[in-house]
């Protein structure tokens, strides 16, 4: 089986497409066997091939980078109901036990024992992947597998952001930060389908120009503009009710200055660093809630699912690699000049 890995933290000369990896195998009879088609590239594969600062994720060499997939279900395990042989699907990339107390009530995504494809699990850039039947969803025939690989993990992980967590509603004006990477412009597309006033920001013109096309209605270039006082200038100072920040250090302060009484930042990434300082005197003061979210639950998955299918919501793929130029794709992804996911395609 061909594969793309790693076997050691480092930079993009680490990455190796090997071709004498060993076919993977149901473990347990609700197992079922995918034949990817198309892996998708999250921000996260960046953290896992340069390793997390910190630590905390170990890797065994050869290990299968990706956590993002689509392809055709290949063998079920005997207590598999629900998919087939032949079916197409999307994979779901966070693994839960089940068992747990969190899994008991419905809430998967905070597992105790939760795992990612690609960061804690082998990933989704190879030929075949076995998952447990509950991670994998059907998708309309006339689906593209990028589209498909693109849809999971950002999608799923702005959902709870935008419709549990912060709980979104149409009297909401939302400022998202960092438009361009998969979660901004899932949160966007989420906020504006729940009919929310939705503003945005990027260090580029040309991604504020597409974020508008896709239905902001506001953009701000947070290198040339203030972006926290440009927000209160122009509400008058009442500021947003809503934050969606992945960036995290970086544009915390500004977050919240932009941020108005009762408002509710949320966030599930930190990208220019994790640690950050909050007064909390206004935290109090103005009765804000700071709210994390990671990934989704089976809830979330389902209705995300039916809104794809739907047609309400559909990631813009930024490119697209064949599996012999992995590296150009990490780069790309490395770059910050993508808007929308960066897909590697793998099976013919």
């Amino acid at each position: 089986m061909r594969a793309l890995t790693i076997s050691a933290h480092g930079g993009f000369d680490r990455l190796e497409l090997r071709a004498d990896l060993p076919l993977p195998e149901l473990r347990v009879p609700t197992d079922v066997r995918i034949r990817v088609r198309a892996a998708a590239l999250n921000r996260l594969d960046l953290f896992v091939l340069s390793g997390l600062p910190g630590g905390g994720v170990t890797i065994a060499a050869p290990w299968i980078v990706g956590s993002d997939g689509a392809g055709e279900v290949d063998v079920v395990g005997s207590e598999v109901k629900g998919v087939v042989p032949g079916d197409r699907v999307f994979v779901q990339p966070g693994i839960s036990d089940g068992t747990c107390e969190y899994c008991c009530e419905g809430e998967q995504s905070l597992c105790v024992k939760y795992k990612i494809l690609g960061e804690h699990l082998p990933g989704t850039c190879a030929e075949y992947l076995v998952v447990p039947a509950t991670n994998v969803r059907r998708i309309p025939g006339t689906t593209s597998w990028e589209e498909a690989a693109a849809l999971p993990l950002s999608t799923l992980t702005a959902w709870r952001m935008i419709v549990t967590r912060a709980a979104v509603t149409a009297r909401d004006l939302v400022l998202i930060r960092g438009i361009g990477g998969g979660v901004a412009i899932a949160a966007l597309q989420i906020a504006k389908r729940i009919g929310a006033r939705v503003w945005v920001t990027s260090g580029s013109d040309a991604k504020l120009e597409r974020a508008r096309a896709l239905g902001a209605d506001e953009g701000f270039n947070h290198r040339t503009q203030d972006v926290g006082r440009e927000v209160r200038a122009r509400t008058g100072k009442r500021g947003v009710d809503v934050v969606v920040d992945t960036v995290g250090q970086a544009t915390w302060a500004s977050s919240l200055l932009a941020l108005g009484k009762r408002g509710r930042l949320v966030t599930c990434g930190a990208t220019s660093g994790p640690v950050v300082e909050t007064d909390v005197r206004r935290l109090f003061w103005n009765q804000w809630s700071i709210l994390g979210s990671t990934m989704g639950n089976d809830r979330e998955l389902n209705a995300m699912t039916k809104a794809f299918e739907g047609g309400a919501l559909r990631p813009p793929i930024d490119s697209v690699f064949p599996f012999t130029e992995g590296r150009a794709a990490y780069e790309r992804l490395a770059s910050g000049e993508r808007f929308g996911k960066i897909v590697i395609r793998v099976g013919e």
